[in-house]
C-alpha cells in the first residue's frame, strides 16, 4: 500500500479549496465585481446597508429590501461563497491577538463574503464601521470568535419575472 505524504494531502486539500472558490455562483460574482469596485469609497450614505443594497440591486437580485438577501444559508453545514450576506444583529466577537484581548459589538450590522480564507474564516467587506468610517473595507471574521449575537448568512437570488 502506497503512503500518502502529508504535503500531497495538503496540496489535494489546497487544491479542491481553490476550486471550489472558482466556482462562485453568478449572482454571487456580480455582488463581488460589484464590491471591488467599491473598496475605499463611501456607497450611497455610507451605512453598512447601503453596500448590500447597492450590490444587490446591481447584481439584478432578488431580496424583501429589508434584511432578508436572500436564500438563508447555514455556515456549518453549507457551503459559504463570496458574494453572500451576513446580517448581524447584538453579536459579540472576543478574540486575543499577540498579548492584547479585542471585544467587537455589532448590534446591527451587514457585511458581504469578500473572500473565504477557510471554513468559518471569512473576509468581509462592509463600511460603516470603527476601522473604515463609512468608506468600504475589509476585515477577517472568524465565526468561531462569535461569543453572543445572531448571525444569518444569505445566498443571492435572481429576480423572479412575471413569466415564471
Amino acid at each position: 500500500m502506497k503512503k500518502i505524504s502529508i504535503t500531497t494531502i495538503f496540496i489535494l486539500f489546497t487544491s479542491t479549496f481553490l476550486l471550489a472558490q472558482d466556482n462562485i455562483p453568478e449572482l454571487n460574482q456580480k455582488i463581488i465585481d460589484y464590491v471591488k469596485s467599491v473598496i475605499g469609497t463611501k456607497v450611497d450614505r455610507g451605512e453598512c446597508w447601503d453596500l448590500a443594497n447597492q450590490a444587490l440591486q446591481k447584481a439584478d437580485a432578488d431580496w424583501d429590501r429589508a434584511f432578508v438577501y436572500g436564500i438563508a444559508v447555514d455556515p456549518k453545514k453549507d457551503e459559504i461563497f463570496p458574494g453572500d450576506i451576513i446580517q448581524f444583529e447584538n453579536v459579540v466577537i472576543k478574540y486575543k491577538k499577540e498579548n492584547t484581548y479585542y471585544t467587537e459589538t455589532m448590534e446591527q450590522h451587514t457585511a458581504i463574503v469578500y473572500k473565504v480564507k477557510q471554513k468559518g474564516v471569512y473576509e468581509i467587506a462592509h463600511q460603516n464601521t470603527q476601522f473604515s468610517g463609512r468608506k468600504v473595507g475589509i476585515s477577517t471574521l472568524n465565526i468561531n470568535t462569535v461569543v453572543d449575537g445572531k448571525m444569518y448568512f444569505y445566498r443571492p437570488t435572481k429576480k423572479r419575472s412575471s413569466h415564471d
